[in-house]
């Protein structure tokens, strides 16, 4: 399969899903002439034109509103927020309105729109636009959420979302918009809801996302040298969430380590531990570890930065501790 960037990835799905159906059109801020933020949209202003890439002012609450409104007319609009962080000027949209509309309207109205919202840390971008907001979405049902961790996730999820009749938040991590992976060719799609195993073992159980399932893979191959075999699930949608692959896993492993980046408090790992809790208690021989970013404000200096983020000795050390 050839090699493509996260970048490119999305860039490919777009492109193909404005091929295929005429009513999927973009909306954001530096979407079309300067070709997004971190050019994911980079040519597709030229190939389909004003109309369909639309640059808007920097107003996020009306960014959002506008597709909402095109989404409930027949459209399907994708909207780029430059950051994720910036959805918190439009949380009223997307939660009251996006998320709500169709199950108010009693089915008879849709919303088939997708948010495509970069985040996370680790790029010295401070407190205000480095945050992994995860959590904050994953509570409002009506919505679903998925973050992609890998090229042939990125492409396939999205073009997913896009043809999914409710609303989509596709969260992507800028530090992973340059790594490379192999994609298939020709068109495909990745179903929503359904996590991967993307790695086989029979040890302990890393359950993760987005970035940090390329760190627990990282972690697992260290881990292996130490004839510890560990399982890796990257959970590619959190809502809905395969609950059914984790307890599998768990059930197979007898132990578990969540990670994710965001903040412990409230976080997703504390959900998902929940739910093993319910689901698979009788299964484990340990208590199920979290790892996840420091509940601070993230710093801008790189060594601080560093230690608010989970790095992949702290999932090393994770999995060593429940093993022992």
């Amino acid at each position: 399969m050839p090699e493509m960037t996260y970048r490119e990835a999305l860039n490919q799905a777009l492109r193909e899903e404005m091929e295929r159906d005429p009513t999927v059109f973009l909306l954001g801020e530096d979407v079309g002439l300067y070709g997004g933020s971190f050019k994911v949209t980079d040519g597709l202003l030229a190939e389909f034109g004003s109309e369909r890439v639309i640059d808007t002012p920097i107003a996020e609450g009306s960014i959002v509103g506008m597709a909402v409104g095109a989404a409930m007319a027949g459209l399907r609009p994708v909207v780029e927020l430059m950051t994720v962080n910036f959805a918190l000027l439009a949380m009223d949209q997307i939660v009251n309105h996006a998320a709500k509309i169709r199950y108010m309207f009693g089915g008879k109205a849709k919303v088939p729109m997708v948010i495509r919202a970069p985040g996370g840390g680790g790029q010295q971008l401070a407190a205000q636009h480095s945050q992994s907001l995860e959590a904050y979405f994953l509570h409002c049902p009506g919505l679903k959420v998925v973050c992609p961790a890998f090229p042939v996730e990125a492409k396939g999820l999205l073009k997913e979302a896009i043809r999914d009749d409710d609303p989509v938040i596709l969260l992507e991590h800028e530090a992973l918009y340059g790594s490379k992976g192999e994609v298939p060719e020709g068109k495909y799609t990745t179903p929503i809801g359904k996590a991967k195993i993307i790695r086989e073992g029979k040890d302990i159980t890393i359950v993760s996302f987005s970035r940090m399932a390329v760190l627990g893979l990282k972690a697992a191959q260290e881990l292996s040298q130490e004839k510890i075999e560990t399982e890796v699930i990257d959970l590619r949608s959190l809502n809905p969430l395969d609950v059914k692959t984790i307890i599998a896993s768990v059930k197979k492993t007898g132990r578990a380590v969540v990670v994710e980046e965001g903040w412990k408090t409230g976080g997703v790992g504390g959900e998902i531990v929940s739910l093993i809790m319910e689901n698979g208690f009788d299964y484990l021989d340990a208590p199920v570890k979290r790892v996840s970013g420091q509940d601070v404000p993230m710093p801008y200096a790189k060594n601080l930065e560093k230690l608010a983020i989970p790095q992949m000795d702290d999932i090393i050390t994770a999995v060593k501790y429940v093993l022992r």
